[in-house]
């Protein structure tokens, strides 16, 4: 292992009180805007579980005994990687196309796979922190970010180093809620921090606090373009990151609101996950 002068030392941040978010523009009752889809294929896969996309449209997506499953932008499968001791995994993030990361949150553990799912490295995090890790995901350098439970810290950590870059503590932003974490993901130089209690807080990528978007009851939310996307009230509501106008997207008509448990969107294709599968659409 380097020696730790290989490596930046943790920052030591100040971190502003929380300010109040500016609500969204969106008209709640306003109806849902319908799309044209189109069914391609239905993935007949139990159970599925943490999802992702990479850059070029590949589906990445844990089955119910937690292997990872790669299919291509139409659905059709291209791999599939079987942990010799699986875990169950909480995250995927598969975005930057030439690794792809895995976080097993039973077993505290990080796996990095190359883009044909072939093992790269394993990180145990107890190696690392001595806290609990809820959420972690990979950044486009290739760190990782997680959200140390046991200080409420937000991390970002070196892999090959093993040694810390960032640290910014959350205390002061959280106050006396009682906060609920259950995704991170970062994107265009932001890390989006997924609290289910309160809403998504909005970090830079040095892991400065710039504000919270006021979207609870949340477990994980995408990103399409300038957009971000999360599942709600039967609909996919589209928020735009920089003119914070948002719109919505009605499901596809006949199929049940309330079977469905997560939707990724592509550039071209659309994947809306149930308890029997993943429903492939071209939009």
């Amino acid at each position: 292992m380097p020696s730790a002068a290989s490596a930046a030392p943790a920052a030591k941040q100040t971190v502003a009180p929380v300010q109040p978010a500016p609500q969204p523009p969106l008209d709640a009752t306003a109806a849902p805007t319908v799309a044209a889809w189109k069914l391609l294929r239905l993935i007949k896969l139990p159970n599925p579980g943490a999802a992702s996309l990479d850059r070029r449209g590949a589906l990445y997506v844990a089955d119910a005994d937690n292997n990872l499953r790669q299919y291509g932008p139409e659905g059709l499968p291209l791999n599939t990687y079987a942990p010799t001791q699986p875990g169950h995994v909480a995250q995927v993030e598969a975005w930057n196309v030439t690794s792809t990361l895995i976080f097993n949150d039973d077993r505290q553990q990080l796996v990095l796979l190359d883009r044909f799912l072939a093992l790269i490295s394993e990180v145990r995090l107890g190696d690392v922190l001595d806290g609990t890790v809820r959420v972690a995901t990979l950044a486009p350098d290739n760190n990782i970010w997680l959200l140390d439970e046991s200080t409420l810290t937000l991390r970002e950590y070196d892999p090959n180093t093993l040694r810390p870059v960032q640290s910014t503590p959350l205390d002061l932003l959280i106050g006396r809620s009682r906060p609920d974490f259950r995704f991170i993901r970062q994107y265009q130089n932001n890390i989006y921090l997924v609290d289910r209690s309160t809403g998504v807080y909005v970090f830079d990528n040095l892991g400065n606090y710039k504000k919270k978007l006021p979207f609870p009851g949340l477990s994980t939310v995408g990103f399409r373009g300038d957009e971000l996307y999360f599942l709600e009230a039967g609909a996919i509501h589209f928020f735009h990151l920089y003119n914070q106008t948002e719109r919505r997207v009605a499901l596809p008509a006949g199929l049940d609101p309330g079977a469905v448990r997560q939707v990724l969107v592509g550039e071209t294709y659309a994947y809306i996950f149930t308890t029997t599968g993943i429903a492939v659409y071209q939009m």
